[in-house]
C-alpha cells in the first residue's frame, strides 16, 4: 500500500516541496515557490519528468501553498492520496527533541523559541499555517533539525558561562544539519555492513552551510554548530569559531552595533569575506590561478575540518568510518583528498581513482588497508523525513 507524504521546506521567502511515496522511497513530486512576498513569485512543479511554472504574487505562505496545491490538481499527483504532511523546522531548542505531530502547543512552543532562530522559525511556522489551511483534513509533523542531537551529553552542550543565565535564556549547544547527519551515519553503517548501534563515525556535511558530528554506537555527542548555525567550521558566509572577545572589540573600537557585527559573521564572512567569493568552486579555481588570498582561505578551511575530525576521533577512541556528504562534500575531491592528507598521522589513506570518480552513489573512497573507511554519502534529508514521518503517523 502506497504511503504518499508532502514534505515541506519553508524558508523566509520559499517554499521546497516533494511528495515522496515513504513506502517505496519513490519521490512522487517535486517544486519551489520563490519570491514568496514580492511582485511576482515563481512556482515550479516537477512530475513525470514534466516540468509546470506558474509567475504569480504570493504575497504571504498561505496564498503560496494555496497556489501549489491547485498546481497539483492540474497536473497531479492526486494530493487526496496524501497520508501527512512532514515540516523541516530548524530550532525544536530543548523542548521538542523528536519528530512529532503538530498542534497547538507545539506551534505555540515553535514561537517562543523564534528568538533563537529568528530568520528560520517564523517562516516555518507561516508554513505550517499555511499548509494545515490548505491541507486541513491529514496530520502535520514536525521534523527537527535539532532533534538528532538531542543525545548530545552535558559535557558536549554545556557552554561554561553562569549556570543561571544559561537557563534563563536557554543557552545551550543545540546543533544543526540533523536531518542529514541522522540519513548519512544510516547509510554509512549500510555500506559498511555493521549494525547503526554498533557504528562510531564522523559525519561532515560540508554546503555552504557546514558542520560536524560525532557519532558514537549510533548515538550523536558532539557536533560542530553550538547556540546558533554560526559556530564551528569555515562556510560560504559564516565565520565559524571566532574569539567571542571580537564582538565587544568590534563594538568598541569600531562603533559597531550588535545586529552590525551579526550581519558581519553570518553574511559577510567565511570564504566570502576572505576571498570575496562564497561558492567554493569559485575558491579552487581561483586559488589553483595562484590567488594567494584564496589559497590561505583555502588552508584555513581545510586546516578548521581537520581539527574538528582529529577531536572528535579522540572523543570516540576510534573511528569506523568518516563520511562526507552536501555540496562541498559530495562533490569536491580537492577538499576530500586535502582534509585526508592532513589526518594522515591518523593511519588513513585515500584510492585517489575512487576519490576523483564522479557518481551520484554511496561509495567508499579509502583504501582497503586505511585505518579506517572514507566514504562519500549523498544526502537525502526529504527521504530522511519522510521515513520519520511515516512512523510517526503509524
Amino acid at each position: 500500500m502506497a504511503t504518499p507524504i508532502l514534505l515541506l521546506n519553508a524558508g523566509s521567502s520559499s517554499i521546497k516541496y516533494q511528495m515522496i511515496d515513504a513506502d517505496t522511497e519513490e519521490v512522487l513530486a517535486s517544486g519551489l515557490i520563490e519570491r514568496i512576498g514580492q511582485d511576482v513569485g515563481v512556482l515550479t512543479h516537477k512530475v513525470n519528468g514534466e516540468e509546470f511554472v506558474a509567475n504569480e504574487e504570493y504575497s504571504n505562505h498561505s496564498l503560496a501553498l494555496a497556489a501549489m496545491v491547485q498546481m497539483f490538481a492540474d497536473h497531479g499527483p492526486s494530493l487526496d492520496d496524501v497520508r501527512a504532511v512532514g515540516h523541516r523546522t530548524v530550532h525544536g531548542g530543548d523542548k521538542l527533541t523528536r519528530t512529532m505531530l503538530i498542534d497547538e502547543s507545539v506551534v505555540a512552543t515553535l514561537e517562543a523559541l523564534s528568538p533563537l532562530a529568528p530568520l528560520h522559525n517564523p517562516p516555518g511556522i507561516a508554513g505550517i499555517r499555511g499548509a494545515q489551511k490548505a491541507l486541513p483534513n491529514v496530520p502535520h509533523v514536525a521534523v527537527f533539525d535539532t532533534a538528532f542531537f538531542s543525545t548530545l551529553p552535558p559535557a558536549s552542550y554545556t557552554y561554561a558561562i553562569p549556570t543561571d543565565v544559561a537557563e534563563r535564556y536557554h543557552i545551550r549547544r543545540y546543533g544543526f544539519h540533523g536531518t542529514s547527519h541522522s540519513y548519512v551515519s544510516h547509510r554509512a553503517a549500510e555500506l559498511l555492513g555493521k549494525p547503526y548501534e554498533q557504528t562510531s563515525q564522523i559525519v561532515c556535511h560540508l554546503g555552504n552551510g557546514a558542520s560536524i558530528s560525532a557519532i558514537k554506537d549510533g548515538v550523536a555527542i558532539d557536533t560542530s554548530m553550538g547556540l546558533t548555525p554560526l559556530e564551528g567550521l569555515v562556510m560560504g558566509t559564516r565565520s565559524g569559531d571566532v574569539d567571542p572577545g571580537m564582538i565587544a572589540y568590534l563594538h568598541r573600537e569600531a562603533g559597531m552595533s550588535t545586529d552590525a557585527i551579526d550581519t558581519l559573521l553570518n553574511k559577510a564572512s567565511g570564504m566570502l569575506g576572505l576571498v570575496g567569493a562564497s561558492d567554493m568552486r569559485d575558491v579552487e579555481a581561483a586559488k589553483d590561478d595562484g590567488d594567494e588570498r584564496a589559497q590561505l582561505a583555502w588552508d584555513v578551511y581545510i586546516r578548521r575540518i581537520v581539527g574538528y575530525i582529529g577531536r572528535y576521533f579522540v572523543l570516540l577512541g576510534g573511528i569506523d568510518a568518516l563520511s562526507f556528504t552536501a555540496g562541498v562534500g559530495e562533490n569536491s575531491s580537492s577538499v576530500r583528498r586535502d582534509v585526508v592528507k592532513g589526518l594522515a598521522a591518523l593511519g588513513v589513506t585515500l584510492d585517489p581513482v575512487a576519490n576523483t570518480l564522479r557518481s551520484k552513489e554511496a561509495r567508499a573512497i579509502s583504501t582497503k588497508d586505511s585505518a579506517f573507511a572514507v566514504l562519500v554519502v549523498p544526502t537525502n534529508e526529504e527521504l530522511q523525513m519522510a521515513r520519520e514521518v511515516k512512523a510517526v503517523i503509524a
